[in-house]
């Protein structure tokens, strides 16, 4: 027999947590079904989250899954390989152990992988002391030596804003062209103070597992203590795509059309999270997933209502 419940969340990070949380409080039958590769977990902690400041990412998650545990949300160590309409409006999911669970209403918070820059280094230090987001890190490297990688034009907006942290900033061009480089680039970063230096990025220099360098092609190394990179945002919207979604084309990739509680264009499907923008901290996506649950929770209640006068 295929197990019902009233709401499956696909993604057990801080939307789909928090989306089963007022679910659950709501009495709603829930199933989350994680598959256990949150966007975060290279990092150490997470900054910016009220009363949550410096907490890891790994604590926040368990935490999180004992909470809904308490209102009898079920959890799955698992991943959804298939979502299909069941033609009255409900789902039916696949997991990848073959279990088929189905589904009144869908959260979808798969979030989104980050692919990095392939430079040898990059990838092992990341999350340590090659970053991607000042608000999330730069405190707590204020001051340090920073450098930033630039894969694309826009980098040198990454540059300008990490420029607000340290005022010993270099620019590596890496892949990037100087006549890329607008006149306005060029007037901000000189009142910025950021150095930029042309010629692509060979490769780290690590000393102590800590990062003392950054190595150009020509062997010129550049004493740096913190990279920040762009890593290219990848969402995990296949299953959306497979519900027929509606996406939108942004600079970090394609991602949901929603209105404001996350609501896609499928009827009866709700994203949060990363799945639904690139720019969704914790705090947002933990936001996201409660304006979904809450609204998932009022549809079902007024369809059930409905359904009755109709009787």
């Amino acid at each position: 027999m295929t197990e019902r419940y009233e709401a499956i969340v696909i993604g057990g990070g801080a939307a789909g947590l928090s989306a089963a949380l007022v679910l659950g409080r709501a009495r709603r039958s829930t199933l989350v079904v994680d598959g256990g590769e949150p966007r975060n977990a290279p990092a150490a902690h997470m900054q910016g989250y009220l009363t949550r400041d410096g907490m890891p990412p790994a604590e926040f998650l368990a935490e999180g899954r004992r909470e809904i545990e308490r209102y009898g949300v079920d959890l799955v160590r698992d991943r959804a390989v298939d979502v299909v309409p069941d033609g009255t409006g409900e789902f039916d999911v696949t997991l990848v152990e073959g279990r088929t669970v189905h589904a009144r209403r869908l959260v979808v918070a798969t979030g989104l992988a980050d692919e990095l820059p392939s430079v040898p280094g990059v990838a092992e230090r990341f999350g340590r002391d090659v970053l991607h987001c000042p608000y999330c890190h730069g405190w707590e490297v204020r001051d340090e030596a920073f450098g930033v990688l630039a894969t694309t034009p826009m980098s040198v907006h990454q540059a300008l804003m990490v420029s607000q942290w340290s005022k010993d900033v270099t620019l590596f061009l890496h892949t990037v062209a100087e006549d890329e480089l607008t006149a306005d680039d060029l007037r901000r970063l000189a009142a910025a103070g950021v150095a930029v230096v042309p010629g692509e990025v060979a490769g780290l220099v690590v000393d102590d597992d800590r990062l003392t360098g950054v190595r150009l092609g020509d062997g010129t190394v550049h004493a740096r203590s913190v990279l920040f990179v762009a890593p290219r945002a990848v969402p995990r919207t296949g299953l959306l795509e497979r519900l027929g979604a509606e996406l939108r084309e942004t600079p970090f990739g394609s991602y949901p059309v929603v209105d404001e509680t996350g609501r896609t264009t499928v009827p009866g499907v709700w994203a949060a999270g990363n799945a639904m923008g690139f720019s969704e901290q914790v705090v947002n996506a933990a936001s996201g997933g409660y304006r979904a649950g809450a609204m998932i929770n009022a549809d079902l209640l007024f369809a059930d209502l409905d359904a009755a006068v109709r009787v």
